[in-house]
């Protein structure tokens, strides 16, 4: 049986990523109109939640979603189980993929997901790391399809990413961006552009979608005309502060900047939001901010991403 795996966003393809999104878009109207973890008698019907990070949403949303598929998440404590210190991850990986039917990860270093992955036997799937954070993006063009046409409407779709261009969200922004068939632009300054790898590996696939991916270091002509303005917090878990606030306050979302999108346009913060930094109270509570449906979605992207995995493993 072949397991799939979503360890970063270009581990789906176009099509397939068209799939979960449609899914997603179906889950969203019906949340239970998928169950592939109800009453299986020949197959665990637990998920693993593992967060080694502060969490909200996406232990929430996780839950909630494998509760809809009709299974139960077991939410493990990282800084407990110590996975990599008290035991390996290779021996945590064959524990846990004998207990469930899939694992959910929320860590640090990629590797550490990989090497989950390469031992479970079981889908394995990026809650987040330093590198990605594809989850979220799922959700975000979920979001995007919600208020600009549905799914279709996608490809063609303008996206500016403005803020640290080097973190995980500028990453997951061009290479689902991109699989998404979108023309994603990402704004940050010297020093805070994404890595060369990611860049060049969003733009391979933009080839075969009709997208496009761009690093500009200006944020006016990041957002200039965009139909989706998308930011971060200017410091992830882990990052120094010092200095970012100096660096980062032209990037800020506020109504100037705004201003240069397209007159529809839409604003998305994978939240939590600090006000007044990233983005300002004004446009987080303005008509244009979708940022609730966003943290919504983060529930049904994840359903249908784990119930793709689970039924496209079970035809492999």
């Amino acid at each position: 049986m072949t397991v799939r795996h979503f360890l970063a966003d270009d581990d789906l393809t176009p099509a397939q990523q068209r799939e979960v999104l449609d899914l997603a878009m179906t889950l969203r109207a019906d949340r239970l109109a998928r169950r592939p973890l109800e009453g299986r008698r020949d197959a665990p019907g637990a998920v693993a939640f593992i967060t080694d990070k502060p969490t909200l949403r996406t232990q929430v949303s996780f839950a909630g979603a494998i509760a809809d598929l009709g299974g139960y998440p077991i939410v493990v404590d990282g800084n407990l189980a110590q996975i990599g210190t008290r035991e390996s991850i290779e021996d945590t990986a064959r524990v846990l993929g004998r207990q469930v039917a899939a694992i959910v990860w929320r860590t640090y270093g990629q590797d550490r997901l990989e090497t989950m992955a390469a031992h479970a036997g079981v889908p394995v799937v990026n809650a987040l790391t330093d590198d990605y954070h594809p989850c979220q993006i799922l959700a975000d063009l979920v979001t995007v399809a919600q208020h600009r046409g549905g799914v279709a409407a996608l490809p063609g779709t303008t996206l500016a990413y403005v803020g640290d261009a080097a973190n995980n969200m500028a990453a997951s922004y061009l290479l689902g961006g991109a699989t998404a068939g979108m023309h994603v632009r990402v704004g940050g300054p010297e020093g805070f552009q994404p890595d060369a790898d990611v860049l060049a590996r969003a733009a391979r696939i933009a080839e075969t979608t009709g997208g496009s991916v761009t690093a500009v270091t200006d944020p006016r002509a990041a957002v200039a005309g965009a139909d989706v303005v998308a930011t971060d917090t200017w410091v992830s878990m882990g990052d120094d502060a010092a200095g970012r606030e100096t660096v980062f306050q032209p990037y800020q979302v506020d109504a100037g900047l705004l201003a240069g999108a397209a007159s529809d346009a839409v604003v998305l913060h994978c939240l939590p939001a600090y006000r007044g930094k990233e983005i300002t109270d004004e446009v987080l509570e303005g008509p244009r901010s979708v940022v609730w449906d966003e943290a919504e979605n983060r529930l049904h992207a994840q359903k249908a991403l784990l119930a793709w995995l689970l039924q496209e493993g079970a035809r492999g």
